[in-house]
């Protein structure tokens, strides 16, 4: 029976240790043992896939969910004649537009939202509705294609003066806000399908609260107060002794 006699020789190859046998013989034999910094370096973490070296998704960020303050309308969509202020006039004006002449209305409010003479001009709203408005009622019975095409500009009203959407009201009223998550993006896309859904189902009503709004943030771009200047004669003069 041979004898051998055991001569370690410590050579680092990547992350074994290599143990060579060698035989009075000549003969050589190999064994390969994992070294304990490779046993080590398997039950590190990876910081980048969490505690239990899974990988999966990060968390959702706090921007992703957090929800931006804002402000809420100067009047209900159903508030025609609730405030009794300096533009109660103008509120009566509006109400009698949005049932009897809804397209004077509309281009109206577009007119003061550009805020800019010739930027989208009183004509160039007025006209398009007002053919929309009668094909819908010939064809249709109602005015079903001039809310379609009347509600980008609910949607431009909130987004210029950073106003509560629909969906956020109603979610308010009923008490379940703080329960709603959902990234900016998909909020928008909720909040433009509410501003389209107020104006097929309460369209004239969505045209005066609009109008409401605007009379009271903005001035019409056709009224450019100027400064006026008065020149008075000097008064009786006299000269003393």
């Amino acid at each position: 029976m041979a004898n051998y006699d055991l001569v370690p020789i410590q050579e680092e190859v990547g992350l074994e240790t290599e143990v060579e046998m060698k035989s009075y013989g000549g003969e050589k034999k190999h064994e390969r043992k994992p070294s304990t910094e490779a046993a080590g370096k398997k039950h590190e973490r990876n910081p980048s896939t969490g505690a239990a070296g899974k990988s999966g998704r990060a968390p959702p960020s706090a921007a992703a969910v957090s929800r931006v303050q804002t402000n809420e309308w100067e009047s209900g969509i159903f508030s025609c004649l609730v405030k009794n202020d300096e533009f109660y006039s103008s509120d009566v004006e509006v109400c009698v537009l949005g049932c009897y002449a809804p397209c004077v209305l509309h281009g109206s409010n577009v007119e003061r939202l550009g805020s800019k003479p010739g930027a989208a001009t009183f004509t160039t709203n007025c006209l398009p509705y007002t053919a929309l408005c009668l094909l819908g009622n010939c064809f249709f019975g109602w005015n079903c294609f001039s809310p379609c095409f009347a509600y980008p500009n609910h949607t431009a009203i909130r987004h210029r003066f950073n106003l509560e959407g629909n969906g956020e009201a109603t979610a308010k009223s009923i008490g379940c806000l703080e329960n709603i998550r959902m990234h900016e993006t998909q909020r928008e896309h909720c909040e433009a399908a509410c501003d389209l859904a107020t104006h097929i189902s309460c369209h004239p009503c969505a045209l005066c609260q609009e109008a409401r709004e605007l009379h009271r943030r903005l001035p019409h771009p056709g009224f450019t107060a100027k400064p006026v200047i008065v020149m008075l004669p000097p008064g009786e003069q006299s000269m003393g002794r």
